[in-house]
């Protein structure tokens, strides 16, 4: 896999894991200071690191030169401890690391409401800065997992200005996973769902922003597992400038071209994550076709893809297309009934709102497959949105129910 120059990983055990041991604390550290644009959870409830780094990114003018994750522990509503935790990680990284400590982010998954012993990140730091290594990101990747049953990486190589530039992501999130990520704005709308995407491109730090939020509005902000916001979803995209392009400006001919890579390594990334949803075994891709806006498009997208009786309809192979049109007026948005057309597949179970002529048993075996396509044709205009998401087993249960003990 291509890495992005200037980068290095390390992962090593702290013990946080509730169940079981292995690496829970991850370092990641740019040699250069880079450029960061980064999307925070829209829960109201916010867990100490996302807080912090975004109080630190502020400060830094959206530099920074690290990150510090830990699985195992959320460092979320543990009050003032949990915030004195989260600044004691970032001070301890940067003096190893020699760089100021709002040059460090931070992000945590795990279970809420219980205090995070800073000692367990803190005494670990010395060992991960000396292992600090390009090659070190697959171990990255395993350590920020919780119940993920595997990583979830991805990168794409392109060229600009005569200059290799690479793009590399890593995530997790198995379930709690609807990201609605925003900036990081005081006005901006627990498996959680973290992201981290890294490039050796140059960016100018305003393009950076806005081709974060509009690929993340593509990829993470179109998927569902169980409808649940987690209190510390993040995203953080950081430029360090090391392939020596001429900087990416939203106006110039290079722009484009990043902003396909970025949005096909978050796609990837998020279809990864609903593909190993906590018990999922198929994974649906729901498409809305023929609206007459996508704010239309999108908004029936969502509510069919949150929509508990169309995800078990899906766990049991169930060509239930009533359940996919209720979920469609349940979404918000005004349309006509009466023009709808559903397929599942290539196999159309409504017409014009009723319910269409169609071999069951064949639309039943379409839905035993591990990759469905939902399509809603609503015939009112020229737009299209698509969303993620996958079924709800007794597995999904089974995992959540005794998450915590």
């Amino acid at each position: 896999m291509a890495l992005p120059r200037g980068y290095l990983f390390a992962a090593g055990e702290g013990g946080l894991r509730t169940h079981g041991s292995g690496p829970d604390v991850a370092l990641i550290y740019s040699a250069v200071p880079a450029r960061v644009a980064a999307l925070f959870t829209a829960n109201r409830v916010k867990a100490a690191p996302v807080l912090v780094s975004r109080d630190h990114l502020r400060r830094g003018r959206g530099i920074a030169q690290a990150i510090v994750v830990n699985a195992g522990n959320a460092n979320c509503a543990t009050g003032e401890h949990g915030m004195r935790a989260a600044r004691m990680c970032a001070k301890r990284a940067a003096e190893l690391l020699q760089i100021a400590p709002h040059q460090v982010l931070l992000a945590s998954t795990g279970v809420i409401g219980v205090p995070l012993d800073a000692r367990r990140i803190t005494d670990l730091l010395p060992a991960l800065v000396r292992r600090l290594h390009p090659e070190c990101c697959a171990a990255v990747s395993q350590a920020i997992l919780t119940t993920d049953t595997r990583p979830k990486i991805a990168s794409r190589t392109i060229s600009l200005d005569g200059q290799r530039i690479t793009i590399l992501g890593m995530a997790k999130g198995a379930g709690m996973i609807y990201p609605r990520l925003a900036p990081p704005a005081p006005a901006a709308r627990s498996a959680t769902m973290l992201a981290f995407l890294f490039t050796d491109a140059a960016v100018e730090s305003r393009y950076l922003r806005k081709a974060a939020q509009r690929a993340c509005e593509r990829s993470f902000n179109r998927i569902s597992v169980d409808g649940d916001t987690s209190t510390n979803d993040t995203l953080f995209l950081m430029a360090n400038g090391a392939a020596g392009n001429a900087p990416v400006r939203e106006k110039t001919p290079a722009a484009p071209r990043f902003f396909e890579a970025l949005v096909e390594v978050a796609q990837q990334l998020a279809l990864e994550l609903v593909r190993d949803g906590e018990g999922a075994k198929k994974v649906a891709e729901i498409r809305v076709e023929r609206a007459r806006s996508e704010q239309q498009a999108e908004a029936i997208a969502r509510a069919i893809a949150l929509s508990p009786l169309v995800k078990t309809a899906l766990a049991g192979a169930d060509p239930n297309w009533g359940r996919i049109l209720s979920a469609c007026g349940n979404a918000g948005v005004a349309f006509d009934p009466g023009g709808v057309d559903i397929y599942i597949n290539r196999i159309r179970v409504c017409k014009n709102g009723a319910a269409a002529n169609f071999d069951e048993a064949a639309a039943n075996q379409q839905l035993a497959a591990k990759e469905v396509l939902i399509r809603v044709v609503l015939s009112q205009g020229k737009t299209e949105a698509r969303f993620w998401t996958c079924d709800f087993t007794e597995d999904y249960i089974r995992i959540n129910a005794s998450y915590r003990t």
